[in-house]
C-alpha cells in the first residue's frame, strides 16, 4: 500500500496545479488550448473538455487579439520567462516593445544609464523639510504628472494596448522637457506602470489590447526641474462588474480618508489604521508588501508609509514633508506574488486589485494634494463618496 499524498494519487501529484481559463478554479490539469499552442502563445489550461467547450466562445477572441507577425513564446525573450509558470489569474503577458529614446537635452536621473539609483542608496533615513523653492519645483513636477495621467486616462478604452498608453505618456513627458521617472529605475523597461485586473502594481506595458470589463491602474512619475512627482489612478474599461466598482470605490475612499487627516503632529503609522478601517468597511483587504514613500529630489526616500493597521512606521508629520499615500486594495486575499519578469505583482488568488496615489504636502494647517485632479481631468467612472471631497 502506497503512502497517502494529501488525498491525490502519485500520478496526479506530478501534474501541477493550474488556473482554469474557463471556470477560474485552481485544479491539476494538463488540458490546454491547442490553438494557443499552435500560435506559440503561453498555454491557457482548462479543468475539463466540458469547461473548454463552454468557454470556447470567449476564449477564442484572445487568438484574434494577437497582431499579425507578433512574436510568440517561441521567439520572444520576454514571453520565454513565463514558460511553465503557474498564473494566479486569467491575465497573461504579451510581448513588449523596445526601449524608447530619451533625447540628449532632457535632464537625466542618476539611474538613467545603469539602472541603479545611487543617490537613494546613499541617502539617510531622515525626513526632509522642503523649502518653499523646493516645494515650487515639486509642485511643477506633480502638475506635469497629473496632465500625463489625464492623457493616459483618456486612452483607456477597449482595443487600446498598454504599450500605446506608455508611448503616449513617454512622448508627452519628454515633449515637456521632463524625464519619466520609472524609465530604467532598477532596469524597469518602460515609462509608466500599467496594472490590469489582478495586477497589484508595477505592471509592464505590453501589446495586450484592453478589453471591455477590464480595470487598469496607470502609475505616472515625472522627474522635472530636479524633482519627482508621483501619482496613479484606477480606471474602468467600458462597463465593469459590481465587485470591481466596489473595489475601485473602496480603494479611492481609503486613500482620501487618510489624506484628509494628515497634518503636523500626526504619526505616520496612523495612516495605515485609517486605510485599513475604510477598506474593511467595503469588505476588502490591504496589500502589505508595498508602501507609500517620501518623494522630491529622490524618487523614493523616507518616510516609508505602510497602508495597513498596527504597522511600525516611524516619524511624525511636519510642515514641509512631501510623501505619497498609495494603498493597494484587493477583492480577496491581501497577499501577492511576483511574475517571472521580477516586476509585475499580482494577487495570490487571482482576484482583482485597485490602487490610487497622490503626492501630498504637509502644510502649517493641514495638507495639500500636489497631484490633485484638475477641472479638465476626465471624470472617474464611479460615484465619489461625499466624505472624500474636501
Amino acid at each position: 500500500m502506497s503512502a497517502e499524498n494529501g488525498g491525490v494519487s502519485e500520478t496526479q501529484a506530478i501534474i501541477p496545479i493550474r488556473h482554469c481559463g474557463g471556470c477560474g478554479k485552481d485544479v491539476r490539469t494538463k488540458l490546454s488550448c491547442p490553438t494557443c499552442l499552435k500560435l506559440g502563445l503561453i498555454p491557457v489550461y482548462f479543468c475539463s473538455q466540458e469547461c473548454f467547450k463552454a468557454s470556447w466562445g470567449a476564449h477564442k477572441k484572445a487568438h484574434k487579439l494577437i497582431p499579425e507577425g507578433a512574436p510568440t513564446a517561441d521567439d520572444d525573450r520576454h514571453l520565454r520567462l513565463f514558460r511553465g509558470y503557474a498564473f494566479t489569474g486569467a491575465l497573461r503577458p504579451y510581448p513588449i516593445s523596445d526601449w524608447r529614446n530619451i533625447p540628449k537635452d532632457i535632464p537625466k536621473t542618476d539611474y538613467h544609464g545603469l539602472g541603479v539609483p545611487i543617490s537613494e542608496q546613499k541617502s539617510r533615513a531622515q525626513l526632509i523639510v522642503h523649502t518653499p523653492e523646493q516645494i515650487k519645483r515639486i509642485r511643477a513636477s506633480c502638475l506635469l504628472g497629473r496632465q500625463a495621467l489625464d492623457l493616459a486616462h483618456s486612452m483607456c478604452k477597449p482595443g487600446v494596448t498598454t504599450d500605446a498608453i506608455d508611448e503616449a505618456v513617454h512622448n508627452f513627458i519628454i515633449a515637456n522637457g521632463a524625464y519619466p521617472s520609472p524609465y530604467n529605475y532598477h532596469n524597469f523597461p518602460k515609462s509608466c506602470c500599467t496594472s490590469v485586473n489582478e495586477v497589484v502594481c508595477h505592471g509592464i506595458p505590453d501589446m495586450r489590447p484592453l478589453q471591455e470589463g477590464d480595470i487598469i491602474n496607470v502609475d505616472i512619475s515625472t522627474y522635472f526641474k530636479g524633482m519627482h512627482g508621483d501619482l496613479n489612478e484606477t480606471f474602468c474599461v467600458g462597463e465593469v462588474d459590481s465587485d470591481s466598482k466596489r473595489l475601485i470605490t473602496g480603494a479611492y475612499h481609503s486613500m482620501m480618508a487618510a489624506i484628509k487627516e494628515c497634518k503636523p503632529g500626526m504619526m505616520y503609522r496612523d495612516i495605515g489604521n485609517i486605510i485599513q478601517k475604510v477598506a474593511t468597511g467595503y469588505n476588502l483587504s490591504v496589500v502589505r508588501t508595498y508602501c507609500g514613500h517620501g518623494v522630491g529630489e529622490l524618487f523614493h526616500c523616507a518616510p516609508s508609509i505602510p497602508h495597513y493597521s498596527k504597522n511600525k512606521a516611524v516619524g511624525t508629520m511636519k510642515a514641509g514633508h512631501v510623501f505619497t499615500i498609495e494603498p493597494m486594495i484587493n477583492l480577496g486575499s491581501w497577499k501577492d506574488k511576483t511574475w517571472p519578469d521580477d516586476w509585475t505583482a499580482v494577487t495570490e488568488d487571482g482576484k482583482r486589485s485597485a490602487q490610487f496615489e497622490h503626492t501630498v504636502l504637509v502644510t502649517e494647517t493641514g495638507v495639500e494634494i500636489l497631484t490633485a485632479r484638475l477641472p479638465t481631468s476626465p471624470p472617474l467612472e464611479f460615484d465619489i463618496p461625499a466624505e472624500c471631497i474636501f
